[in-house]
């Protein structure tokens, strides 16, 4: 009897020194920001709609810091071709970890790059794609695409970033 007693202490010993060691390993572990869905559709919804005030029918895409859709949106009447151009530029620019429009630049004036165009399937290297950085860290992407010309479609994708309170919202000054 006193056998098990001490074999039945010694295993609830154990049993609470792994329940109370587990949360100091979880403290280890590195955090990263997530965007908010919520948030995120919200974000979106000021690029349609600051587009839309412009007088532009476009897509808007948001993905997450591994390049996954989180929320896209097609304006109505917005042409079919605007979903992939705007998925694609907000992947690319969260892969890249800058504007889109600064790498299409960059490759027009170095064609020793132009391999980068031909990195994956999902790249695009076309104004209107910007990472999505908070504190530092890029937590997505945002792109937007069917406005006539870039530049408009890189104004809507700023509206979205001030509804994120993104570091950078990339206001042409």
């Amino acid at each position: 009897m006193i056998i098990r007693l001490r074999i039945f202490s010694f295993s609830i010993s154990i049993l609470l020194f792994v329940i109370l060691a587990n949360p100091l390993r979880a403290q280890d572990l590195p955090t990263q920001k997530l965007l908010p869905l919520e948030l995120s559709t919200q974000a979106a919804m000021a690029a349609i709609k600051k587009c839309h005030d412009d007088g532009f029918k476009v897509s808007v895409a948001i993905v997450d810091q591994s390049g996954l859709l989180k929320v896209q949106l097609k304006a109505d009447g917005a042409g079919p071709h605007t979903l992939d151009s705007s998925r694609r530029k907000a992947y690319t620019a969260n892969s890249l970890r800058d504007s889109t429009h600064k790498y299409a630049v960059l490759v027009a004036q170095k064609p020793e790059l132009q391999s980068l165009t031909r990195l994956n399937e999902n790249i695009l290297l076309l104004g209107g794609g910007f990472p999505i950085k908070v504190g530092g860290e890029v937590v997505g992407g945002i792109g937007v695409g069917g406005a006539p010309g870039i530049e408009f479609d890189e104004i809507c994708a700023s509206a979205a970033l001030k509804i994120l309170k993104a570091d950078e919202t990339y206001e042409k000054k």
